[in-house]
């Protein structure tokens, strides 16, 4: 039986976070194809922590800038190495190349980091988005790096290759994985009647979430509320700071909820989600959730982003408040349009990420790398270049704080 190992950034968080969700699901998938899994983290556990036992995954708690991690990747010996996130990669990289160089190493990019901090600049400065920030240059060494990147979203895998020309045979495009709607379940959901409040929900430790809200809040909602005065916006998500209570204002509508076990029991009773998402990257979660459980989505273009069919959205696009708050107001009051935004809804989830066919793809690829590593190194001579060099001053870094630690040095 191969042998897989994930290096975690953090512990899964499936009903906090789309990405605990996904890691949960590809972990799930090596295991249902003859892998044994171990998950490696640094990180402290939480209460929304998922339980990896449970699905049969062995999990190891490791340390940052420790020599130990050497001896556990050595004893684990796996046959692939998968990094959650770039800066596992960094952390781990040069320590897993050492010990194990002939383990497949496989980069789990959940979104590019640097498209949603450049984007998040360019917000903060109103100024023209710059891709090639210091942080693009940390990501896209890792992609070089690794012998192949899961890329989440297909714009972000056209960006990668026309603005770093990163080769297509290092990336593999792997959105979301969800069942099939099928029409015996849809017939269950709530109608257009029976449901009431528009919503939200998202992480707030994740910026572009909590970014929205305060932007919802502020801008949008009360051009709603002078227009339909008893109408009211839940906010659902984990992480609720202080600043976030603070937004909680009943008297007003806008209802700040906090987390929930079960997010499919918000949307199926909410009538529209409404996200102006004013930066970020990959592809969003809540959407996937909107749209398995008919809910309609008014959003911007970055939260569509990549999820799209062509032209198709199960909602509205919109940028200015104004425009917002106009579709918004449509689409909760506008029976056939609702009915019609929900149907491309249904039709996205199964024919963009209900089907198997890019994990089936994924699996021939790893497949193919695990008989071919040599052959497909000598492809990616940047990659090696990369790893003599920079992972040389991550490990010297790496030590030094090591010895640092051992001695209680100042």
């Amino acid at each position: 039986m191969k042998k897989a190992v994930f290096i975690g950034l953090v512990w899964p968080e499936p009903t906090s976070t789309a990405a605990g969700g996904r890691i949960i699901r590809l972990i799930q998938l090596f295991m249902d194809n003859d892998f044994r899994v171990s998950f490696l983290c640094a990180a402290s556990e939480s209460d929304r922590s998922a339980d990896l036992k449970e699905i049969g995954c062995k999990t190891i708690r490791i340390k940052l800038n420790s020599s130990s991690f050497d001896s556990i990747i050595k004893e684990e010996n796996p046959d692939l190495v998968v990094f959650d996130r770039f800066l596992s990669e960094e952390q781990f990289g040069w320590r897993v190349h050492q010990e194990v160089p002939n383990a497949v190493k496989i980069l789990d990019s959940e979104d590019l980091h640097f498209l949603r901090k450049a984007r998040h600049l360019g917000l903060k400065k109103g100024e023209k988005i710059n891709l090639k920030i210091d942080l693009a240059k940390r990501e896209v060494a890792a992609v070089y790096r690794c012998d192949l990147t899961l890329i989440i979203s297909e714009f972000e895998m056209e960006l990668l290759n026309s603005e770093f020309n990163i080769p297509a045979h290092l990336l593999h495009y792997l959105p979301f994985k969800v069942v099939p709607l099928i029409k015996e379940e849809i017939a269950k959901l709530p109608d257009f009647e029976e449901r009431i409040s528009f919503m939200t929900i998202g992480n707030f430790r994740h910026e572009p979430n909590y970014d929205s809200v305060k932007y919802l809040k502020a801008e949008v909602w009360p051009l709603i509320k002078e227009k339909m005065p008893n109408v009211e916006m839940n906010v659902y998500g984990a992480y609720s700071n202080e600043n976030v209570l603070a937004w909680n204002k009943p008297k007003n509508g806008f209802n700040v909820i906090g987390s929930v076990k079960d997010a499919d029991e918000v949307f199926i009773k909410s009538k529209v989600c409404l996200s102006p998402l004013r930066f970020g990257a990959g592809l969003k979660g809540k959407f996937i959730g909107a749209m398995k459980n008919g809910t309609p989505i008014i959003t911007s273009a970055i939260g569509a982003e990549g999820m799209k069919d062509k032209e198709s959205w199960p909602g509205s696009i919109c940028e200015s408040p104004e425009e917002i708050a106009n579709a918004a107001i449509s689409l909760y009051l506008n029976k056939e349009k609702w009915l019609r935004a929900q149907a491309i809804g249904f039709a996205l989830v199964n024919n963009k990420f209900a089907t198997p066919i890019h994990e089936d793809s994924l699996l021939d690829v790893v497949g193919n790398l695990l008989m071919n590593l040599e052959a497909h190194r000598r492809l990616n001579f940047i990659g090696e270049m990369l790893r003599f060099h920079t992972l040389r001053s991550t490990e010297f870094m790496s030590r030094w704080i090591e010895v640092k630690n051992k001695y209680n040095c100042n």
